[in-house]
């Protein structure tokens, strides 16, 4: 089962969250959602859900080192 970690709202973000998680180790999956042109639509960052937890982490301490601002966890 597939969990959603993050709601990217550009293809950028998104794609460099799926290297981060990659290289981290994890198995990830990016598809987009709603309607837009290209990278312009948000995307959402997948990972098994055993493993939702620990990509989270690693998401946030990225986007914490980018913003110094924590982000909010993805609805369960």
């Amino acid at each position: 089962m597939w969990r959603v970690v993050y709601i990217a709202p550009n293809g950028s973000l998104a794609e460099s969250l799926r290297k981060l998680l990659s290289n981290e180790g994890f198995l990830v999956s990016v598809r987009q959602v709603g309607m837009g042109e290209g990278s312009s639509c948000p995307y959402e960052v997948l990972v098994p859900q055993s493993e939702a937890r620990e990509a989270y982490e690693a998401i946030n301490g990225y986007l914490t080192s980018r913003s110094g601002r924590p982000t909010t966890p993805a609805k369960e």
